[in-house]
């Protein structure tokens, strides 16, 4: 039987979060934050994280995971780098008050770098990436979290599922946008087959003794399994390093979980900004030919396209939301 889902404007969905996320506690600057954040994902066709995950940050906000009245400090120690600590608030207001300052920065120096320690989880990544380069500019994101992810030869959590973001402007067109976890899947796909009750592919993680399972319930105790096996584990290192080991954050293994308590899980966030016009004038032309070529002659599967459309289609008919979602959030208001 499908599911009862609520036709919403952007609009209409972006102020139904404000609205919900400032009752529980979240200034008018942060709660816009975190709706404009979502409701993107949702019309993206990203629903994992988009609206059914807000429920996650309003829950947080409750609970002090999230500090609603958090004041995000931002420094400059050098030119081109610009440094934040959130301070037990979200991920997205720090990086959206220093958004000009980054495209800004990268297009004078020719690159930026934002690094910022002390936020909850920040949902879609591809979201901070992807605003970069619509100002036109080629970005790289990384961030952490609790750890839920398995290391290279290892059958505990050590790492968070530790995503990484790339995006890259091409002219008239969405731009080139790559968001994907160090792990097989994400965590959220996991807890949501838990809930519907379907098992897992194999290989995507393990049961909390450490062995194979394809029990969903099993492993949300268990532990993930990062993608490609080794080389996905040394990948969601990295990303480790640049997130938490240059932000100062907490390493996943010392992050507090984002789902219970009130402690923020302290995660960091590294965004690199870099301008193309400087290295080659006629970059975002040769993008558009090169991805055109890639999908045209090769059959090559271009990430971002997809998303690009999928949002351009919501912003004029609007976003389909399952009811239960748009329940639980208006009880919230």
């Amino acid at each position: 039987m499908a599911s009862i889902t609520r036709l919403l404007s952007m609009k209409e969905a972006e102020e139904l979060c404000i609205r919900a996320a400032t009752r529980c506690g979240a200034n008018r600057e942060m709660a816009l934050s975190l709706a404009r954040s979502a409701v993107a994902a949702e019309a993206e066709g990203m629903p994992s994280v988009g609206l059914a995950h807000f429920i996650d940050y309003l829950e947080a906000l409750k609970a002090g995971r999230i500090k609603g009245d958090a004041e995000p400090e931002i420094s400059r120690p050098a030119p081109a780098i610009i440094l934040s600590d959130a301070h037990g608030g979200a991920a997205h207001t720090a990086f959206d008050r220093a958004f000009d300052d980054v495209a800004e920065t990268a297009k004078q120096f020719g690159l930026s770098l934002f690094s910022q320690r002390g936020a909850y989880t920040c949902g879609a990544l591809g979201y901070f990436a992807g605003r970069l380069a619509a100002e036109g500019v080629v970005s790289f994101a990384a961030t952490n979290g609790p750890a839920l992810l398995a290391g290279s030869g290892g059958k505990s959590r050590v790492y968070c599922t530790n995503p990484m973001a790339f995006a890259a402007p091409q002219a008239e067109g969405p731009p080139l946008l790559i968001d994907q976890a160090s792990s097989a899947t994400a965590f959220v796909s996991i807890r949501k087959a838990a809930a519907e009750g379907r098992a897992l592919p194999e290989g995507w993680a393990l049961d909390g003794d450490g062995n194979p399972t394809t029990d969903a319930n099993a492993a949300v105790k268990g532990a993930l399994l990062a993608f490609g096996g080794a080389r996905g584990a040394n990948i969601a290192l990295m990303v480790e390093v640049l997130a938490a080991g240059l932000s100062g954050a907490n390493w996943s293994l010392d992050a507090p979980s984002f789902t219970q308590g009130s402690e923020s899980p302290g995660s960091g966030l590294f965004v690199l900004a870099i301008a193309p016009a400087l290295f080659a004038p006629d970059f975002e032309e040769r993008m558009k030919a090169q991805l055109q070529r890639l999908a045209g002659e090769h059959g090559v599967h271009v990430p971002g396209m997809g998303k690009g459309e999928a949002r351009a289609r919501a912003m004029r008919e609007g976003i389909s939301v399952p009811e239960t979602v748009v329940t639980a959030i208006e009880a919230c208001c």
